[in-house]
């Protein structure tokens, strides 16, 4: 219906056109004729028609004058018709081309940066649909700009901090006002650390963001590649006062995946929820399969996330709380690697959560092997 609409407008609109004319000629006709026809029943003046004035017989000469008086009329109705479907051609053909000539403008200024722009929507045919997409565009870029920014402003935030920890630490070494010993070195060690992992999920993410990381696959059981993460995360979750309950069956069917790859989304979901989880809490680690894919659940005790907020834990550096500090030594890049790297298995990655305080919980699938 949506890709006839237009196509109907036209054609409704050409008909009308057809309609009006062809009114106004029959109406100026109607009208325009008679008084030509009199007019020239009266030119012949008080001696009327014969061969001595050069007329022929009176039937000859009323068919000439209905015929001339006639021939006025139409050219003079014509006339009128053809002006009055040109004022609606005019005034119709300026109704459609206006939206189009409004996209035209909005898509120089969205060229030119200005992504508040928008055009506004006029009915359903598909020059509305088409103004819908473009805002819609307008929206997402717009969206993608801020998003950007954002980004420049985290990884300058990042970066200051341990920069900023590591000069304060070597001023503070320079002027003698800390001893040099291993414990100053070992704090600019950790800030170093920081930087590096920052730097390497910078570059991991833009080599996935370009698509050029290769994926070695081949088959693995779920239970073993979640066990072997559980046992890296296992102290640091003791360390914390936190307990891991894993619920994973030896039977569950093989994923072809990348060992590597999935180990680290797993890494980075399990170790988002340690460093969001404060004491005492309880995480839980399962794995069911469902249809042609294995989905992995990772739920918390921690802060949970607001209903607002879940669209968007995957994005770059994005914090439930923006006022939080990476205490934890995060790069805020985790979750963003954890989505592109399931993703390019194949399968999908979201959160949920019953509300701030509540817990969380993060799924992800992937397909089984055939």
């Amino acid at each position: 219906m949506m890709r006839s609409a237009l196509g109907l407008k036209l054609f409704a609109t050409y008909l009308v056109v057809i309609i009006v004319g062809i009114a106004v000629l029959v109406g100026s006709a109607s009208l325009i004729a008679p008084r030509q026809f009199q007019r020239r029943i009266h030119g012949l003046g008080p001696g009327g028609w014969g061969p001595g004035r050069g007329l022929g017989p009176p039937a000859t000469t009323l068919e000439h004058l209905y015929r001339s008086g006639l021939s006025s009329a139409l050219l003079i109705s014509g006339l009128a018709a053809l002006l009055a479907a040109g004022v609606l051609s005019l005034y119709v053909s300026r109704r459609i081309v206006r939206p189009v000539q409004a996209l035209a403008a909005a898509t120089r200024r969205i060229a030119e940066g200005h992504y508040g722009e928008r055009v506004p929507s006029h009915g359903r045919d598909e020059i509305g649909a088409l103004a819908d997409s473009f805002n819609a565009m307008a929206e997402a870029l717009e969206q993608t700009e801020t998003r950007r920014r954002a980004l420049v402003a985290d990884v300058a935030h990042e970066l200051r901090t341990p920069l900023s920890g590591i000069k304060g630490y070597m001023e503070a070494l320079t002027d003698g006002v800390l001893p040099a010993d291993p414990e100053v070195f070992n704090r600019i060690a950790t800030d170093v650390d920081r930087l590096q992992r920052l730097t390497a999920d910078l570059e991991e993410l833009s080599r996935l963001d370009a698509g050029i990381v290769v994926l070695t696959r081949r088959r693995m059981a779920p239970a073993a590649l979640i066990r072997t993460v559980i046992e890296r995360l296992q102290p640091q979750a003791e360390g914390k006062g936190l307990t891991i309950d894993v619920d994973v069956a030896a039977s569950l069917p093989d994923v072809e995946v990348d060992a590597d790859r999935i180990q680290q989304v797993l890494i980075n979901v399990i170790g988002n929820a340690i460093q969001y989880t404060p004491a005492p809490g309880h995480i839980a680690v399962s794995a069911r399969a469902t249809g042609n894919v294995v989905q992995v659940d990772v739920t918390d005790t921690g802060i949970g996330i607001a209903p607002e907020h879940l669209p968007h834990v995957f994005e770059r550096f994005f914090r439930v709380e923006r006022s939080r500090t990476r205490a934890g030594g995060g790069s805020g890049l985790g979750l963003t690697i954890a989505r592109y790297l399931v993703e390019a298995h194949g399968g999908r990655i979201w959160a949920s959560s019953p509300g701030p305080g509540r817990g969380s919980t993060f799924s992800f699938t992937l397909p089984i092997a055939r």
